[in-house]
């Protein structure tokens, strides 16, 4: 075949192919897991060690930084009352992440569902996912939370 035959039929074939075809990305698989996105502070490096924890678990993360002032009424907008505040809010699959959750805990809730507006570890404990310095580890739970701040325990740490 001639060059121009081959370049004619190429681009006939190109020509006919829809748009969105030619550059279309590749849906996740089955059962993979959700996208979570992180509304932080600029400054804010165990938020990031806390993104690199779940990327490391397989969740795809993206981030926002926003001033302290627009993550508190943000916060506030998905539930999230004073005892269960910290320093980053996430969302995933219709749920608030608040703080340094362990990935695990994310995907148990995933998996199982439950009727809550999300789950947080409040403060900032040493030891979770993001807050590992110098081997200090305390104890910890996760807690799930609903409208009005009700919590309950969802996983212990220990």
């Amino acid at each position: 075949m001639h060059r121009r035959t081959f370049l004619a039929r190429t681009l006939a074939v190109v020509a006919a192919a829809p748009v969105t075809s030619l550059f279309a990305q590749s849906k996740p698989a089955a059962g993979a897991l959700p996208a979570v996105m992180v509304y932080k502070s600029a400054t804010c490096g165990c938020c990031s060690k806390w993104m690199e924890h779940m990327r490391g678990a397989g969740f795809t993360v993206d981030h926002k930084d926003v001033s302290d002032a627009q993550l508190t009424a943000l916060s506030m907008q998905s539930g999230v009352t004073d005892n269960v505040a910290s320093c980053h809010t996430a969302h995933v699959d219709g749920y608030t992440v608040v703080g340094h959750v362990p990935a695990d805990d994310v995907k148990k809730m995933l998996k199982e569902k439950p009727k809550v507006l999300g789950i947080a570890v409040p403060g900032m404990p040493m030891g979770s996912p993001g807050m590992e310095q110098g081997g200090m580890k305390q104890p910890y739970d996760t807690v799930t939370f609903v409208k009005g701040g009700k919590t309950a325990v969802y996983v212990s740490h220990r």
